[in-house]
């Protein structure tokens, strides 16, 4: 098996053109990676392609909460709620490292979405239906509880509260850990590889595709008995290329989070509230910051190119003065941000927030398989719904017997530690353990909660510090190289550690330096260098709002 290593990207290329697989997945977000997962672990072999790099759209930019979609409750998708809820249980056990449990705050005012009844009845339904445990069930709190929690909420009209558990995670992590799990069971995956040309037999079966790899201009053919089409907002543009869209088809919507420090917003209480104009959205502290999010609007145009424009980060602001009219927050005062879309399949006259989110599976006359819609939550359930159906498929035409799911209890990437009860414990074991390596405990404590059991390996390349880079960026970035097929700056900023969301002060202060070391590791070009700091330095500014297109 080929380390799912960026120095490796050609080699595997090698492989997919020269191997021949039972399965084929186009698309390298949560739900190309969970059916990668699935399938490898059933016994297919599995070969994956992703246009950008991994969780480069959707998977990289939610609200990253592993939530049980309790605003469905609204909408009485009463069997999508109780999914969503047992699902989120499985996600965070098999991978607790990046998934955490976070009490969420539901305050209710005269004239809001939710009253006291409804709020409490509404909490106490979803617990059920949702199979929350004991320890984790809903509360009512009062006006005084309310602001013991956050003393700065809107006060006039406020009744009090519920409080509840959402499940807050790093979503492109979780994705990424996913990939590398398919990786350890077989799969055969790579990134910057586009596929734009499918491959027929003499039966207008699909067969394969034509792969242009978008870094070395490599061109390979990979061959399957089974193409799963999982490019989320992309997937329409695959079946138009099959010849395949029907009437059936995707509306995007487009959500935006801004993120301030906590010095200048001092959440330590996540919160679910009202807008002015009737929606809900959420404020959520995480590690110094706070972000804001999300909106919800229909979205023309290319997903890899959406930001944050003026009127999202307007529209956001008015939210966050209408519910906390004691900050004192401003346009300036927004440190970063991200834009994301929901490819949503398209239900005429509903607004974005009304369309349901629920997954569908298509099969075309070629045999193209298409998963669209779903969410984050349950994107384990729905890898095993597109695999039953490929299995069932490979099983009548080739008499296989490949095994049955294997994911419900299988811990994901660093996630294999005993459980999630043992977290805790792992984490100040592996603290103490980086300070040999000359760490403090707080920074060993740190990289075991984002990288789980992989820390190891992440500490055994402290010591080959050398450059300009603090030791510890340095071991992450050779991790994500090594271990990660991290091949550009952005991949490493952006969705293997967050910063250029979360700790952007970070980025402007290493991204000189990152650039030169991957230079060196991949023996860059001068216009290779050009590209990358170019492709940086364009999520930079959108981020931070200092794009000429952010009025836009």
């Amino acid at each position: 098996m080929i380390e799912f290593s960026g120095l490796n990207r050609v080699d595997v290329l090698t492989e997919m053109e020269q191997g021949s697989f039972d399965l084929l997945v186009i698309g390298g977000g949560i739900t190309g990676a969970g059916i990668a997962l699935d399938a490898a672990t059933r016994g297919l072999k599995v070969a994956l392609v992703e246009m950008n790099d991994f969780a480069s759209g959707t998977s990289s930019r939610s609200t990253k909460l592993v939530h049980g979609g309790l605003r469905y409750l609204k909408q009485f998708e009463i069997k999508e709620v109780a999914d969503l809820g047992k699902e989120r249980a499985i996600v965070y056990e098999n991978g607790p490292h990046v998934t955490t449990p976070e009490w969420m705050l539901l305050p209710f005012h005269t004239g809001g979405t939710f009253g006291k009844f409804t709020t409490s009845v509404g909490l106490m339904v979803y617990d059920f239906l949702a199979g929350v445990k004991k320890s984790e069930r809903r509360k009512m709190l009062s006006i005084d509880e309310t602001l013991a929690k956050v003393p700065f909420i809107k006060k006039a009209g406020l009744k009090g509260s519920g409080y509840y558990v959402e499940y807050r995670t790093d979503d492109a992590r979780l994705t990424i850990e996913v990939m590398k799990a398919a990786v350890q069971k077989g799969a055969t995956v790579v990134n910057y590889a586009q596929a734009d040309k499918f491959l027929y037999n003499s039966e207008g079966q699909a067969i394969g595709i034509e792969v242009q790899d978008r870094l070395s201009e490599k061109r390979v053919t990979v061959k399957a008995s089974k193409i799963v089409n999982a490019t989320g907002p992309w997937v329409d543009d695959l079946r138009e290329m099959d010849g395949s869209k029907t009437e059936k088809h995707l509306r995007l919507s487009k959500g935006v989070h801004i993120v301030f420090d906590e010095s200048i917003f001092p959440l330590h209480q996540a919160v679910y509230f009202d807008t002015p104009d009737g929606r809900m959205v959420f404020a959520i502290p995480r590690n110094g910051k706070t972000y804001v999010g999300t909106t919800d609007t229909f979205f023309e145009g290319d997903p890899a190119e959406m930001y944050a424009t003026q009127e999202d980060r307007s529209y956001l602001l008015k939210a966050i003065l209408s519910m906390f009219p004691d900050l004192k927050v401003s346009d300036s005062d927004i440190e970063s941000s991200w834009a994301g879309v929901r490819p949503l399949i398209h239900e005429e006259g509903k607004a974005p927030s009304e369309i349901s989110r629920k997954d569908e599976i298509w099969e075309s006359n070629s045999g193209l398989i298409t998963i669209a819609g779903g969410k984050l939550t349950g994107y384990r359930k729905m890898a095993e719904t597109v695999v039953n159906l490929v299995v069932s498929k490979l099983n009548q035409r080739d008499s296989n017997h490949f095994a049955a799911c294997q994911t419900r209890n299988l811990p994901i990437s660093g996630g294999d530690m005993g459980g999630a009860s043992r977290l805790d414990a792992f984490i100040q074991e592996k603290g103490k353990i980086a300070e040999s390596y000359g760490l403090t405990e707080e920074e060993g404590r740190k990289l075991a909660k984002l990288y789980g059991t992989n820390v190891d390996t992440v500490l055994e390349y402290l010591p080959k510090q050398k450059g300009e880079l603090p030791v510890t960026m340095h071991a992450q970035l050779l991790y994500a190289i090594h271990h990660e097929m991290t091949v550009q700056p952005v991949d490493f900023f952006i969705r293997r550690t967050g910063e250029l969301l979360f700790e952007v002060g970070l980025v402007h202060q290493w991204k000189d330096a990152v650039i030169k070391e991957m230079a060196s590791i991949f023996t860059w070009s001068e216009t290779e260098c050009k590209r990358a700091e170019e492709a940086l330095e364009h999520e930079l500014k959108h981020a931070t709002g200092t794009a000429a297109t952010i009025k836009e």
